[in-house]
């Protein structure tokens, strides 16, 4: 009885073999520190096949026939926190230049997630964009996350960062089945187009150009020489005078990179 419930360990060989997979498949170095997180996320997927090892698992996701399952590997492993109005003085900014700008918006959000981001932006620029001629890319590694990006579907306690009066302007509250969620209104999620992008990846010629970026709280999993061949890519979308946000906690020191600093972590291309 204590062998059918003791716990599969990941050993040393079978976590170095995930992070060449993580490194090759994303370009993410998944740190020593990540293998208690790594094995708490696919032992349900060894529950699911009935597995008893880590081992078996890595052996039948090689095999051609599971292809998805390797791809849901990477899902599981690369999908990060997220929340509306995340780090809120960029959207503050984001506000105040919209009201500034003359003709049409183009804005991606590079690492989108489920999608709280390129909807916080939305609704900020529904709020405040001098122009009505907007829209948004929103794109992800994940298609798991694109997927709940694209439903636009949240639990209502999501909602906490909210502007006051904006989950009523913006959002449908659930009924029934759907009570204790929202949705996003179908005016904002018109103007989203999603799309899977993989960053250390060239990346698709009809993508941008861009008037403003959104890439944080992805730079913190790459080295220097990676994290700067991503940035090159992706200034590389931005119109001259657009805008590069990064996270509070990222720095692009260093990197010689063609943009100036305009406020903590929000940069505009040269």
């Amino acid at each position: 009885m204590a062998d059918a419930l003791k716990m599969p360990t990941l050993g040393d060989s079978e976590f170095r073999q995930l992070q060449k997979m993580m490194a090759e498949a994303s370009g993410i170095q998944l740190a020593d520190n990540k293998r208690p997180l790594v094995a708490g996320r696919l032992m349900k997927r060894l529950r699911h096949y009935r597995l008893g090892s880590f081992r078996e698992y890595l052996q039948l996701i090689e095999q051609p026939q599971y292809r998805q399952e390797k791809r849901l590997v990477v899902d599981l492993l690369t999908t990060n926190e997220t929340y509306f109005f995340r780090e809120h003085p960029h959207f503050d900014f984001l506000g105040q230049w919209a009201a500034r700008q003359r003709g049409s918006l183009r804005l991606w959000s590079a690492a989108c997630s489920s999608g709280e981001e390129p909807y916080s932006i939305a609704m900020v620029l529904s709020e405040h964009a001098a122009t009505k001629d907007w829209s948004i890319t929103g794109s992800d590694l994940s298609l798991s996350v694109l997927k709940k990006a694209q439903d636009g579907i949240y639990d209502l306690a999501q909602a906490k960062y909210f502007p006051e009066g904006w989950l009523q302007r913006y959002c449908l509250s659930g009924i029934g089945d759907m009570s204790g969620r929202f949705r996003v209104q179908a005016a904002l999620r018109e103007r989203l187009t999603l799309r899977e992008v993989n960053l250390v990846q060239p990346l698709a010629e009809d993508l941008g150009p861009f008037d403003a970026i959104f890439l944080r709280n992805v730079l913190i999993y790459f080295d220097g020489d990676e994290k700067k061949r991503i940035l090159q890519r992706v200034i590389g979308q931005l119109r001259p005078g657009g805008l590069l946000f990064i996270g509070h906690a990222e720095s692009i020191h260093g990197l010689q990179l063609p943009v100036r600093l305009v406020q903590p972590s929000v940069y505009e291309c040269l």
